[in-house]
């Protein structure tokens, strides 16, 4: 479980694939110095098993299934990450709840000094609502505004300055996880009967 409050902007330092998956290095030395094999570390909102972690860098196998479902297969050397350790018993929760399990790639529309737009899928525009929590790319946002097929934030300069969303231009991918509570509310509902009760 995270919160989706970025603890440090790390730096990939390789990829290598290896039977359809992808080894991923990163490096973020404040992070790796805390992890250990088998720890959860959130990289731009995907949740990966760390299997090593040694020298300021930590190193993930990334299976085909987080690939087909995120854009971590299409970060190169050198790309900025978001990294949050996951969170610990005792930690304040300063976000919200992220599981790290992403629901879509969504792209960005638009970045300037008011913030930010990203186009998201249907299936993911029907768990959101004006002033809820999303994450995009490991970060825990509020939505600021609902269209028809994207969302609007507003980002302040602490969260421009920490994260990657501050350098985001438009095209770029960005991983999209919407509040787990919502989903499980929908669930709950599907099979809710008011004339039952």
């Amino acid at each position: 479980m995270f919160t989706g409050i970025v603890k440090e902007r790390g730096t990939v330092e390789a990829v290598r694939e290896e039977d359809g998956s992808v080894r991923l290095s990163v490096r973020a030395p404040a992070t790796a110095g805390t992890t250990a094999v088998g720890d959860s570390v959130s990289v731009n909102g995907v949740c990966l098993t760390a299997v090593s972690a040694a020298d300021g860098a930590i190193e993930f196998d990334v299976v085909p299934e987080t690939l087909r479902r995120s854009s971590l297969g299409r970060l190169e050397p050198a790309a900025p990450v978001n990294v949050e350790p996951a969170l610990r018993a005792g930690e304040p929760l300063g976000g919200h709840l992220v599981q790290g399990h992403v629901d879509a790639v969504g792209t960005v529309r638009r970045s300037d000094e008011e913030g930010l737009e990203v186009e998201v899928p249907p299936e993911v525009l029907r768990y959101c609502v004006e002033k809820g929590s999303i994450t995009i790319d490991g970060v825990s946002l509020t939505i600021a505004s609902l269209g028809e097929d994207g969302l609007g934030f507003a980002l302040v300069p602490h969260t421009r300055a920490v994260t990657t969303l501050g350098t985001a231009a438009p095209g770029d991918e960005v991983n999209v996880e919407v509040d787990v509570i919502a989903k499980h509310v929908e669930r709950l509902l599907a099979g809710y009967d008011p004339r039952k009760t």
